[in-house]
């Protein structure tokens, strides 16, 4: 062989082998076979956003062929667990499946401290599922509806109090809202959690709240706390007994708790609707239907451009009720 023919097949086996190279990194790299992918709560294990997490991680992974793995980074009311999906590389590994808080009241709440923006800095997927919250009040509250409940708090002005979960958070506003509409005063009490609220009002040391219907359901099937309405604007078909405050004389009186799914921005379109797609098709099985409506959340698998509607419409309504209220949590 002269040495012609030998460079000859030289150059054809390093080609040869370049183009092996490239195409077993093009299949390392193409999504989602590359890892695991990352699906962050920033909330506790145990909670409603964990369980229903939970609940679509397994079926997404099945349907991706790719392990899909719940991360918890807890901490400063879902702050600390979103700031890190905002942050993290745009490659489809880092998904966050979050609650309303850090989405639209947060921004305003944590002006200097928050570290990211949503609008800019995550990318919507879906709007998983929402959820009406109970107005809910002691036993010991002579009350039987949401008429009796107006009539006692203007009799005792500035005198019953109510529990929430923090200054700005939906429990909080959600009664400040109620509050303006039926001309009351209610004290505001800050617990760390729904189940030390529900504590409260079996002990009576507060007469009301607004609570997630999952916390707080067994206790009124009981008939250990009694539930007044519900703050959709219309009835719900998983709690049918109790009527919207809508519905009593305040038509604009609406509090929705809700479950998203976004991505860091920056994540590719393709990602985005391939898994727009295989949710939609995942929370359209009854099994998935059924455990969503264990901790009763109905499910609506939006589309990415209505998600985006909805975190812009509920940050301009609750951004103008914490100017109101004058409230930061900067300090």
């Amino acid at each position: 062989m002269n040495r012609f023919a030998r460079n000859l097949k030289l150059a054809i086996m390093v080609t040869m082998s370049l183009i092996a190279a490239g195409a077993i990194t093009t299949a390392r790299a193409a999504w989602p076979q590359d890892r695991p992918i990352h699906l962050v709560v920033p909330f506790p294990p145990g909670s409603s956003p964990d369980l229903l997490a939970r609940t679509i991680a397994e079926p997404l992974s099945k349907a991706l062929a790719q392990v899909v793995v719940v991360e918890n980074k807890v901490g400063a009311g879902g702050n600390i667990g979103t700031r890190a999906v905002a942050k993290a590389a745009a490659d489809g590994y880092t998904l966050l499946y979050t609650i309303n808080g850090p989405l639209v009241t947060a921004p305003k709440l944590f002006k200097t401290k928050l570290g990211y923006e949503p609008s800019t800095d995550l990318a919507p997927i879906m709007l998983v599922a929402s959820s009406p919250n109970i107005l809910v009040v002691s036993k010991s509250l002579p009350v039987d509806n949401l008429a009796d409940f107006i009539k006692q708090a203007k009799a005792q002005a500035g005198q019953m109090n109510y529990g929430s979960v923090g200054n700005g958070s939906a429990s909080h506003l959600a009664m400040e809202m109620f509050m303006q509409a039926a001309g009351i005063d209610l004290k505001n009490i800050n617990y760390p959690g729904f189940n030390q609220i529900t504590l409260a009002m079996l002990a009576g040391d507060i007469q009301a709240g607004f609570m997630v219907p999952s916390g707080v359901m067994t206790q009124i099937n009981e008939g250990k706390l009694k539930a007044l309405a519900i703050s959709s604007k219309t009835r719900n078909e998983l709690l049918p007994t109790l009527e919207p405050i809508a519905t009593k004389g305040y038509p604009d009186f609406e509090v929705i708790s809700w479950n998203a799914l976004l991505a860091p921005a920056g994540t590719s379109g393709e990602v985005i609707d391939r898994l727009q797609r295989t949710l939609t098709e995942i929370l359209a099985q009854d099994e998935v239907r059924n455990k969503f409506k264990l901790q009763y959340f109905n499910v609506v698998a939006s589309s990415p451009e209505k998600l985006t509607q909805q975190m812009r419409d509920e940050r301009a309504r609750s951004e103008a009720l914490i100017d109101q209220l004058k409230l930061s949590l900067d300090d």
